[in-house]
């Protein structure tokens, strides 16, 4: 399978790169080195030219990581072998660096012409900085299902109204047409409802449970994986700014073609400063996309094999409008850089 190069990849939250504790993470097919050194971050191929063996399985220290099988050492910054114990370094020990930051509470890396990673490309997700401690959760969920899988769950919210009817669904999204948009290279849907009870999670925040509502749902989509979803629910008839809302983020970044890292996030602008709220919505959450959503979207993949969704020529309805447009760009960035002369390892 063919991978989206030149853009910038959630690679983990900042906070899993505790400093003296690197981290090992497989991005699209490569393995990848992470470590701090104070303010300086490093990424590197998370394998010694020698034997091939992890870097992961050495030791980093303050720029430079030495492989733990032969002592070989290397430059994190330049990706130079600066120590051969056994001899003459040659242009042979050398290893690959991306480019990385942290921005967001998030590492980012580059996996393409380092050249052309310009942090300003890296998706907004400002409102991870502004949420208060007490009105944010986060998460990871290694799933054994490739990324378009994953984003088509999230491109197509109806799946909501059957595999969440508790939480997250009602019946709101399936009765609703959704709005589709390309936007560049991004895709934008949105789910407008009136007149319909909010959905259960948000019932108890209305002045009655089942007093009508003006809901919104829209998701932004990035070709790196990164989708931006804001849902939230007012009285009928009243502004959203008398309502709740919510600011969310669902991250999938390939590992391989039937793995992927999904990453997701939540905020609010009701409750917060209640703590127990909190942990109680990040749990709810963890139970929707642990129990409910990964189950059945494992077992579309095992049901795929290795065949490609569209190469088994399913049967389309209007409610994939979204993630079909995401797959036909996602092809056509790859596809263009397929076209491009072949850049160096």
């Amino acid at each position: 399978m063919s991978f989206l190069r030149n853009c910038w990849y959630f690679a983990g939250w900042a906070d899993e790169l505790a400093e003296g504790a690197p981290l090992a993470r497989t991005i699209v097919g490569e393995a990848i080195l992470f470590w701090r050194d104070g303010e300086s971050l490093f990424a590197v191929a998370d394998r010694c030219p020698h034997r091939l063996a992890p870097l992961h399985m050495g030791r980093t220290r303050g720029a430079t990581v030495r492989c733990g099988y032969h002592g070989l050492t290397f430059d994190g910054a330049s990706g130079r072998c600066i120590d051969n114990p056994h001899g003459a370094i040659t242009g042979a020990l050398a290893i690959r660096t991306y480019p990385c930051v942290e921005r967001h509470r998030i590492l980012w890396v580059w996996t393409g012409d380092p050249d052309r990673a310009d942090p300003a490309s890296i998706p907004d997700m400002g409102f991870v900085d502004t949420a208060g401690e007490h009105a944010f959760s986060k998460g990871y969920m290694y799933t054994a299902a490739g990324h378009k899988l994953l984003e088509d769950n999230i491109l197509d919210l109806s799946h909501a109204d059957y595999l969440h009817p508790a939480t997250l669904g009602g019946g709101s999204i399936t009765r609703t047409r959704a709005h589709v948009e390309e936007r560049g290279d991004a895709v934008f849907v949105q789910w407008l409802a009136s007149g319909e009870p909010a959905i259960p999670i948000f019932r108890p925040e209305m002045p009655d449970p089942m007093i009508d509502t003006d809901m919104w749902t829209e998701v932004l989509w990035h070709p790196d994986g990164v989708m931006i979803l804001r849902t939230g629910a007012t009285p009928m008839g009243r502004p959203r700014e008398e309502g709740i809302d919510t600011w969310n983020a669902h991250v999938m970044t390939p590992e391989t073609a039937a793995t992927t890292h999904y990453f997701y996030c939540n905020s609010r602008n009701y409750r917060t400063d209640d703590p127990a709220y909190n942990a109680a919505m990040a749990a709810g959450l963890r139970v929707a996309f642990e129990q409910e959503d990964k189950p059945m979207i494992e077992a579309q993949q095992r049901a795929l094999g290795d065949a490609d969704l569209f190469d088994l020529r399913p049967a389309l309805l209007a409610i994939d409008n979204g993630s079909t447009r995401a797959r036909r760009i996602y092809a056509r960035l790859v596809a263009n850089e397929a076209a491009q002369p072949s850049e160096p390892a």
